[in-house]
């Protein structure tokens, strides 16, 4: 078993720290004020997900401890939150645009490869029926709207686009 499964078959049910099913919660001093807050932080990432405030206990000094409830509701937030920057990290990656090309439906696509050095990125121009007509490398700065995809099909779907 690696350290990584064994990490997260380990379950730790504290005051302030909850470890369970791939995530941690963890109750911290809040920096800004004399409350508390609370993080949350997937197995396998550096950064917290989600950072919070976290309620006070009966003594209105310390925090309140975590508990159950508490737990799945912040598991299911911090997640939510993973899936709309997943959603918007996708949305900035891929784009199609329909267009009608000569009575048929055709769908471009433009898809970019984030990467520090290099990044790509690809045109696609596709037939209703699933077939490539078209495939070029584009720049990943590449501005794809509707009037520029039909003039890139109007034109035949040249190979060298500038773009």
């Amino acid at each position: 078993m690696s350290a990584e499964t064994e990490n997260e078959d380990l379950s730790i049910f504290e005051d302030r720290l909850w470890h369970h099913k791939g995530w941690e919660a963890r109750v911290i001093k809040n920096e800004d004020d004399d409350g508390w807050a609370v993080s949350m932080t997937q197995d396998g990432q550096t950064e917290p997900a989600l950072v919070g405030p976290w309620t006070m206990g009966r003594d209105k000094k310390s925090p309140k401890p975590l508990d159950v409830a508490a737990f799945n509701t912040l598991v299911k937030t911090a997640s939510e939150i993973i899936r709309r920057h997943e959603q918007h990290q996708e949305a900035m990656l891929h784009k199609e645009i329909e267009i009608d090309v000569r009575g048929q439906r055709v769908t471009v696509a433009l898809d970019i490869e984030p990467d520090e050095d290099n990044p790509s990125a690809t045109l696609t121009a596709t037939a209703a029926d699933g077939s490539q007509l078209a495939r070029v490398r584009v720049r990943p700065d590449h501005g794809l709207t509707r009037a520029s995809a039909q003039r890139w099909a109007d034109a035949g779907y040249p190979r060298a686009r500038e773009d």
